[in-house]
């Protein structure tokens, strides 16, 4: 899965993950609904947590969607 389009990585010392699309980072993210609320200003207005939470395009490094400590 290394070329997924949505690439959550690992939490950093403050427990925010950047969130990349297609190449490009987004932002921080400091929960999962941060990260809905991200992808929906990259356009993807229909994308809640449940999606973000299950989604096979989103690639999730140093830990699942649960995972927000360093």
């Amino acid at each position: 899965m290394a070329d997924a389009p949505v690439v959550i990585y690992p939490p950093d010392e403050d427990g925010g993950r950047r969130v990349r699309v297609d190449g490009t980072i987004l932002g921080m993210a400091y929960s999962v609904q941060d990260v809905a609320a991200l992808l929906q200003m990259a356009g993807l207005q229909d994308v809640d947590e449940m999606d973000v939470v299950r989604s096979q395009v989103i690639e999730w490094r140093g830990g699942g969607s649960d995972v927000w400590i360093h």
